[in-house]
């Protein structure tokens, strides 16, 4: 009898752990089909397009350049330097762009005349091409960690905060209306409940911005601080480093499938935790 109540226990945390990573395995692997996917995409690229083969190269160029070549530890050396700082400036990007959208949200959904008056111009704004902002937002933010963090933000915020808006208008009607049946206010209702029902939107948000505020601080390296890979991507165009630029363009594409992997366990954590019901199956 002792040895069953041990037992039991045991298999039950064992089967708790194997619903836990069922999910994490099941959004993981098709990332890992997209990534050899695109690498065999990669390689038909170049065999059906033969002339792009003086600026182009292979997988197996990129692998040489970056891990088995005479000169690899230097050209890692400099790509690795500009990545920590492109990843520098995504990060404080998203997450300046990811709390703006959460708060922002919030205040539209708490307040709807606030939402009539901005809604339409934070869509006008969002039309409007970033490259033809970046002149106004180096004169006003420089051309340093700040403009490229405003750059990236602005990336992040706008899908970001309509992503969110709809899952905070999701919340069940009924518990919101039990909520301010028993005194609560709008606001305690936002919190005990359009806030939870809104968690899987908030992390679809998040997923979706990974790979934008990396974009976005690209194209502010590039355009602004002149630091970072969006400035060495150009710096290798005009002096012939092809090697270097489909290194960067690589290691761009995995850190973006790396974080947005990321993102998605944690995803998967944190509803299995919070929001079990609404965790993906």
């Amino acid at each position: 009898m002792m040895t069953d109540k041990v037992a039991n226990p045991a298999s039950a945390r064992a089967a708790q752990v194997l619903n836990l990573l069922r999910p994490i395995g099941r959004f993981l692997l098709p990332l890992l089909v997209s990534l050899i996917l695109l690498v065999a995409l990669w390689y038909g690229f170049l065999k059906l397009y033969p002339q792009v083969g003086l600026v182009g190269k292979s997988p197996g160029d990129v692998w040489k350049y970056l891990v088995t070549g005479p000169t690899s530890a230097g050209a890692r050396q400099v790509i690795f330097d500009e990545m920590r700082i492109t990843l520098r400036d995504a990060l404080i990007g998203f997450g300046a762009g990811m709390g703006a959208a959460l708060v922002v949200a919030a205040l539209f959904i708490g307040v709807p005349a606030v939402a009539q008056a901005f809604m339409p111009v934070a869509m006008l704004l969002r039309s409007v091409p970033l490259v033809a902002i970046t002149p106004i937002i180096v004169l006003v933010f420089g051309r340093g960690l700040l403009g490229v963090t405003v750059m990236a933000a602005i990336v992040v915020f706008f899908p970001a905060l309509v992503m969110i808006m709809t899952g905070l208008r999701s919340a069940p009607r009924q518990a919101t209306e039990l909520v301010l049946a028993y005194g609560g206010s709008n606001w305690t209702a936002m919190r005990m409940v359009a806030v939870p029902a809104a968690l899987p939107a908030v992390f679809a948000a998040a997923r979706v911005s990974v790979p934008g505020a990396l974009i976005g601080a690209l194209l502010g390296e590039w355009l602004g601080s002149g630091t970072g890979l969006g400035a060495g991507l150009i710096r290798a165009i005009p002096t012939f480093q092809y090697n270097r630029l489909w290194a960067s363009i690589a290691l761009v594409t995995v850190v973006s499938v790396f974080a947005y992997a990321v993102v998605g366990v944690l995803e998967n954590l944190v509803l299995a935790r919070f929001s079990p019901e609404r965790s993906r199956e």
